[in-house]
């Protein structure tokens, strides 16, 4: 289930992202939410976590400093909106190397802002850009780092379950796919449908999250403790195959040009 972004909240994202527009002289081509509220397992104070691509004027990218060029805008959390963004440059790099954030933005259930052929471009060009074999090697690492890190305590806090299961579920999907992962939680979860008493576990954890401002800290999972070691010890000896992509460079390098064509109209 993906969160409900409230009227007013999303009319305040609309309006700093025009500001951010007009501050940096540059024109956003998607806008989406990221974290929780696009994953599905958000508590009722979490942040709004707006991310955005954008772009400069053609003139911006034809020069000798380019890469001393700042390439992200950033703004201080403010009303629980935490904004900020990535140059199309940046954002195409990252996701020639299969970025792990890049390719949640993309898929984001929640758009803010769309303009022009980016964000469907890149939509469509995702099967032939991500690397399986990275994203193995991603969500393993983050899985064992948010277990060891907090789940192995007498008390533990309870959100951090999520942290490591959606990353393990995400393995699980690349393994029997071999595409990328969606972001929602609820969409892996189909995974382990042969583990009831497991799933049950979940829904009860989640239930919990999504009514409670903060969990705090509890007893361990057992059941979902049990299925995290096994899995972390399963991924341990795992060594997935390289991704066979072809010149996805020259298909971004296309895309970036095009994406310049279409925005210059938006600058005097």
């Amino acid at each position: 289930m993906t969160a409900m972004i409230p009227a007013e909240v999303r009319t305040e994202i609309l309006r700093r992202i025009r500001a951010a527009e007009a501050e940096h002289k540059v024109r956003v081509l998607l806008a989406v939410e990221s974290g929780s509220r696009a994953w599905g397992f958000e508590s009722p104070n979490s942040d709004y976590d707006a991310r955005f691509i954008y772009v400069h004027p053609q003139d911006w990218y034809l020069s000798v400093g380019l890469e001393e060029q700042r390439d992200v805008i950033e703004y201080p959390i403010v009303d629980d909106i935490d904004l900020n963004g990535w140059d199309l440059r940046k954002a195409l790099r990252l996701f020639w190397k299969s970025n792990p954030a890049f390719v949640e933005w993309i898929q984001s259930p929640i758009v803010y802002a769309e303009h022009g052929t980016f964000a469907q471009r890149l939509r469509a060009l995702l099967p032939s850009v991500y690397s399986c074999e990275s994203g193995v090697y991603h969500y393993r690492s983050m899985a064992k780092t948010n277990y060891r890190g907090y789940l192995q305590a007498d008390l533990v806090p309870l959100k951090k379950y999520f942290h490591v299961l959606r990353p393990l579920l995400s393995v699980r999907w690349l393994e029997r796919y071999g595409h990328a992962a969606p972001i929602e939680f609820d969409k892996l979860l189909h995974l382990i449908d042969d583990q009831t008493a497991l799933l049950d576990d979940i829904a009860q954890l989640l239930e919990r999250k999504r009514g409670a401002p903060e969990m705090g800290l509890a007893p361990p999972v057992p059941s979902i403790n049990a299925f995290i070691e096994s899995e972390l010890h399963r991924l341990e000896s795992a060594s997935p195959q390289p991704s066979l992509r072809g010149d996805v460079l020259a298909l971004l390098n296309e895309v970036f040009r095009q994406c310049l064509q279409e925005s210059q109209s938006a600058f005097p």
